[in-house]
């Protein structure tokens, strides 16, 4: 695990131009902004190009296992509540192998920020089709292009009831900077599905045809029309702050922390142990 006392902070290996140093610029201005400590931030990341994001962030971080990073994330928050929690993992880590942590996660409700570098293909593994590929997608393991259809990653997290749903780019580091602030002080689970950018495997989706498809929209809090803004077939993605729901209405979690719980030290798990022994 990373620690922030460590000052050495090592430089990104992404390809030139990938869309991850848009999405860590603005990871790191929105800590700032919201005047997070680095020693009571901890980054988890996933198994993919974005997920070694914590080693080049100077807080506390953790890799996790392929698809896991939310649930080590959700542990990392009930051990200790004074923490912010952050999620950074792909598409392929968080709707594929990762799914059903995503939609529990969001069930579970818990106070984590979930940023899912979406570029539509599994970018560390040589480009193969991801769960969010269009249909007609050509790689290495669908040569005859992707016969199925895409995963809608927000339709998915609002059914599943996502109190705070939104969408950045990482060709807008400002936007996505404002986005990720806001997530962080939002109280409960907060999501954020990130157009990237893989400039080596997805060709088809770059700057200049993010640039082109993007339009902005308006929050809303009425999750019907959240929703139909989501699921519209249309040809332009939205991207902002699509979804917030009014935290009052969240059930309160208790504010006992495990870290400071005086009675964890005294408890003697030896007997249990031996049992398994």
């Amino acid at each position: 695990m990373n620690n922030p006392t460590n000052t050495k902070v090592f430089k990104p290996n992404w390809c030139l131009g990938c869309g991850n140093y848009g999405i860590h610029a603005a990871l790191l201005s929105a800590l700032k902004n919201s005047g997070q400590a680095p020693e009571d931030t901890v980054i988890v990341g996933g198994i993919g190009c974005g997920g070694s994001l914590p080693y080049w962030s100077g807080t506390y971080g953790l890799i996790g296992l392929h698809g896991r990073a939310i649930p080590i994330a959700t542990g990392i928050k009930m051990a200790n509540r004074k923490l912010k929690v952050i999620v950074v993992a792909g598409d392929g880590d968080t709707y594929g192998i990762g799914l059903n942590h995503f939609i529990h996660g969001i069930r579970r409700d818990a106070d984590i920020v979930c940023l899912v570098c979406d570029n539509g293909v599994y970018g560390l593994t040589k480009g193969q089709a991801s769960p969010t590929s269009p249909m007609g997608f050509k790689s290495p393991s669908t040569p005859n292009g992707n016969r199925l259809q895409p995963l809608n990653p927000l339709a998915l997290a609002l059914t599943a009831g996502c109190g705070f749903v939104a969408r950045g780019y990482a060709g807008n580091v400002p936007l996505l900077a404002d986005l990720i602030r806001q997530a962080i002080e939002y109280p409960g689970f907060a999501f954020i599905d990130v157009l990237q950018p893989c400039v080596t495997y997805n060709r088809d989706h770059d700057y200049a045809y993010h640039a082109k498809s993007i339009i902005p929209v308006e929050m809303t809090l009425d999750r019907n029309e959240a929703l139909s803004t989501v699921m519209a077939q249309q040809e332009r993605t939205p991207v902002g702050l699509i979804f917030k729901a009014d935290s009052s209405s969240r059930a309160t979690q208790a504010d006992r922390t495990l870290v400071a719980d005086p009675g964890t030290d005294s408890v003697d798990i030896t007997k249990t142990l031996e049992k398994y022994a």
